[in-house]
């Protein structure tokens, strides 16, 4: 891992380059996922071991997704280049990201692993706060801050007493040292309700989604909700006995919190804050999922989590490209976009039929395995699983329809064709969610 840690490090003085510095890096994050490509690991056992970093099959998806998003978002800010606002500065906080990003998913220490999840805030921060669209981003940023900041201080307790009762914080070497305290429990997963977002503590999310520039939004939706699920991962093999005593209650609030965020996505007027609340649907069914500790909901929830990243963030830059267009993001404007962006249409289709889990994406196998993980803890679940899946459709359909079809907004008579540049970005979306699914046995194998 340290090389690829040093590579970035080497990729900081390429600022100083004028002009062409932006495709250098550009090229640089796809030249590394592919190198981070041919180290893949297979036998189920840590690699890459250097400096408390390592990775197995969960952390080398979640690294190759953040590689994969990272070089993306550089590829969907082109107008930041292209206006020259701050993009050598700009460039630099998707390199301190990443660098942090990587070193979270391959902590195999604990502690570490809560320094760079914090660490990964600063640059999200400065991204909304320094090239958001509106005003109100101020106020999104210390939602996200406070809301993240609050819940993270009960999970450093929780680590500092594990280290102090077991004398370790080495990810791998826990088994056998249980908690069986209730305050421990809450402690240690609470930081990662919060991430994820579990429904009723997620409302810095649409917030920091509507405010965020491209940028933010990918990575958002792409890779930081996935530091939750991550954490609850690697935490819970501590915690058996309080997840089987204590676990019911969130994915009871998961499975109707799925459900109602259904319906709230269905009178949402803004394109960034449908796909933002989209998320909180997919998540809940990804933590009741993880919820019920069986080996469905485990392989499951990474599967969705890779399927999301890619799914979400491919949506996030169709509305963004509409945005730069039409200068709004709100479907009541963004009407007939089939007669305006005519070949648009297609990926807005693609993506719209991913986000409900249509075949051959990975969500397709990802929703199957979580619904077999809940219909298996308790046949109840099926009835809320049922909704959350009718109304993901219905919210996919009613994204692609309001946005696709109608009446042109008599402002936007002209046609608009698409570059190249992003339709090479939609297609780097949608091809890894739709071919992955080729080989899904290794998605099975990561636990």
């Amino acid at each position: 891992m340290l090389k690829f840690i040093v590579m970035f490090l080497f990729m900081i003085p390429l600022f100083f380059l004028n002009g062409m510095f932006w495709w250098m890096v550009q090229f640089m994050f796809f030249l590394m996922a592919f190198l981070f490509m041919m180290s893949i690991n297979l036998s189920g056992n840590i690699e890459g071991l250097s400096c408390m970093l390592g990775y197995d099959l969960l952390s080398y998806g979640l690294i190759l997704l953040s590689f994969w998003i990272c070089g993306l978002m550089i590829m969907a800010s082109i107008s930041i280049y292209q206006y020259n606002y701050y993009s050598n500065l700009f460039v630099f906080m998707i390199i301190f990201l990443m660098l942090m990003l990587m070193c979270a998913f391959s902590s195999t220490d604990m502690l570490s692993f809560y320094i760079f999840f914090e660490g990964s805030l600063i640059p999200t921060l400065f991204l909304i706060l320094g090239w958001g669209y509106q005003p109100e981003r101020v106020q999104a940023g210390i939602y996200l801050l406070f809301y993240t900041l609050l819940a993270s201080l009960p999970l450093l307790i929780g680590l500092l007493n594990f280290y102090d009762l077991n004398g370790t914080l080495y990810l791998y070497g826990f088994w056998g040292d249980e908690v069986n305290n209730l305050y421990m429990y809450m402690s240690m997963i609470i930081a990662f309700l919060v991430k994820m977002p579990m429904f009723m503590v997620h409302l810095w999310l649409p917030k920091a989604h509507v405010e965020a520039p491209i940028s933010g939004s990918m990575v958002l939706a792409g890779v930081l909700l996935k530091l939750g699920g991550y954490g609850l991962m690697r935490v819970f093999s501590t915690m058996v006995f309080c997840c089987l005593k204590y676990n019911f209650i969130w994915i009871g609030i998961s499975l109707v919190g799925g459900f109602l965020m259904g319906l709230v996505c269905l009178r949402q007027v803004d394109l960034k804050s449908l796909i933002a609340y989209s998320s909180v649907v997919h998540m809940g069914m990804v933590l009741g999922g993880l919820m019920t500790l069986n080996s469905w909901g485990f392989c499951g929830c990474y599967l969705m989590m890779i399927g999301h990243g890619l799914c979400s963030s491919g949506l996030f830059c169709l509305s963004n490209i509409v945005y730069e267009r039409l200068g709004s993001r709100s479907l009541i404007i963004n009407k007939g976009l089939m007669c305006l962006m005519p070949s648009m249409t297609l990926w807005w289709f693609l993506l719209s039929s991913s986000n409900m889990a249509a075949p051959p994406s990975l969500n397709l196998l990802a929703e199957i395995s979580l619904i077999n993980s809940i219909m298996s803890w308790n046949w109840l679940g099926m009835f809320l699983i049922a909704l959350m899946s009718f109304f993901g459709a219905a919210y996919s359909l009613f994204l692609f329809s309001y946005s696709q079809h109608g009446m042109n907004f008599s402002g936007s008579f002209n046609y608009v064709n698409g570059y190249f540049r992003e339709y090479l970005l939609l297609f780097l979306h949608w091809f890894p969610l739709n071919i992955l699914i080729l080989r899904g046995d290794y998605f099975f194998s990561c636990i």
